[in-house]
């Protein structure tokens, strides 16, 4: 994971200055034996009841009409976690002074954006990430889009 602040991309943001703005991060061992007891033990101490995995390539012939949907500022009633097996992504998230975090994962990242944080979401050059998400109900995890101010 690399984190910084958008209108400082000098200042690097660790897991620590992630967690004062209600984001967790952590990085996880790829191997399946390695990775599942600690998403369970997430599961269970966070309420999440499904787990599924996500994956967008470059070869997808819907991929811009995907991407589309998380590249505009928003929130979920749930909170959006992700554990990166392959590939990467960039979310963008609002720290709690309304200021941009940039948060880059890669495989073995986990990162939760809570429920009610505002973020965007972003693949990089390469296009292609596969993810294992976890969910408190699917349903909880529609875009709410935030208005221009």
């Amino acid at each position: 994971m690399k984190a910084h602040w958008l209108d400082d991309d000098k200042h690097a943001i660790d897991a620590d200055e992630l967690r004062t703005h209600g984001v967790v991060y952590e990085a996880l061992p790829l191997e399946p034996g390695g990775y599942q007891p600690a998403l369970d033990d997430l599961r269970d101490n966070r309420g999440y009841v499904t787990q599924d995995q996500i994956e967008l390539r470059p070869d997808m012939d819907n991929l811009d009409a995907i991407c589309a949907k998380f590249k505009d500022e928003h929130l979920h009633e749930d909170d959006e976690v992700r554990f990166v097996l392959e590939g990467e992504g960039i979310f963008d998230i609002r720290s709690n002074d309304d200021r941009w975090m940039r948060v880059t994962v890669t495989p073995g990242d986990l990162i939760v954006v809570p429920e009610g944080k505002y973020h965007r979401f972003f693949l990089t050059d390469k296009k292609a990430i596969r993810c294992v998400r976890l969910f408190k109900d699917q349903s909880g995890w529609t875009p709410v889009y935030r208005e221009a101010a």
